[in-house]
């Protein structure tokens, strides 16, 4: 026969108070967090701010505030200098980029994922490598490739050498992300009578929404943001990009400033949409594809 003891006879746990010291918890006090984050958060938005103020402030104004509200400078850039046409062509560069990019790199990455072949390490460094090798040493053979096929001052060159420059880092983002996803799936799938082809449409496609996202929002927004290429690789106005647009806002002798800031925005705007909608799946398809190499 068991016995129980009363509850107020029950031995109490005994609480061990916190280590201090190197391998002890350390509480961070909330102005120790927020003091940095504060001041580069003030560092990062006065520049916005200051184009905000530019782009909407009457010309001639001095005042620290856009006010009154004037969209005066949006119609000078918009009609008067052609950003329309500039913004046009932007976005045709940076979707045609964005698709040739992310199918070249899904199929390439599915490969260096699933297949073993001989050179796949060396295949794999050699696309590391040439991460290090600047767009500026690149332009003169471009160049010549470009002019010998034709393709100067067409936008064609500029998403050829964007998807050229973007396909290593989507590689290796891609090829991480497959090796994560266990092989036992497409052969589960292969056992009830997929292809291979069907088995990476209906299992491994849908699981890489993450690094699709990851690979497609840096391919536009690289396309987007880039002005070298579009410079050197395009010498008529109508084709010309936004940043190329903006740098010839810019005059001899005098600077519109309103204008300037004007274009500026109408050339983020779209940059901040992208990010806003598609965050969670930047992070997400960063950290998965950086988990096996």
């Amino acid at each position: 026969m068991t016995t129980t003891l009363p509850r107020a006879q029950l031995p109490l746990p005994v609480r061990t108070p916190p280590q201090k010291g190197r391998g002890g918890p350390h509480r961070v006090s909330r102005w120790q967090i927020y003091l940095p984050l504060g001041l580069y958060l003030l560092f990062t938005l006065v520049p916005f701010y200051w184009m905000l103020v530019f782009a909407f402030r009457p010309r001639g104004s001095d005042s620290l505030l856009p006010w009154p509200i004037t969209f005066d400078n949006f119609a000078t850039v918009w009609t008067g200098m052609g950003f329309g046409m500039f913004f046009q062509n932007s976005l045709l560069v940076g979707v045609a980029s964005l698709i040739s990019t992310t199918v070249i790199a899904l199929s390439g990455g599915y490969a260096l994922a699933r297949y073993a072949f001989k050179g796949r390490q060396l295949f794999l460094v050699a696309m590391l490598c040439t991460q290090f090798i600047p767009g500026a040493m690149m332009l003169i053979p471009l160049f010549e490739i470009f002019r010998t096929l034709g393709l100067v001052n067409s936008l064609w060159a500029l998403v050829i050498a964007e998807t050229v420059f973007q396909l290593p880092l989507s590689l290796i983002l891609i090829s991480g992300f497959i090796r994560n996803i266990p092989i036992e799936l497409e052969q589960a799938a292969w056992v009830d009578g997929c292809s291979r082809l069907r088995a990476f449409f209906a299992i491994v496609l849908p699981m890489l929404r993450p690094a699709l996202v990851a690979v497609g929002s840096f391919a536009f927004i690289h396309s987007w943001n880039n002005f070298l290429f579009a410079l050197m690789f395009v010498s008529e106005q109508e084709k010309f990009t936004l940043p190329v647009g903006l740098a010839f806002t810019i005059g001899e002798f005098s600077v519109d400033f309103g204008a300037l800031a004007a274009g500026g925005v109408v050339a983020a705007v779209p940059v901040v949409l992208v990010f806003a909608v598609i965050q969670r799946y930047l992070v997400q398809g960063m950290s998965a594809g950086a988990v096996k190499g």
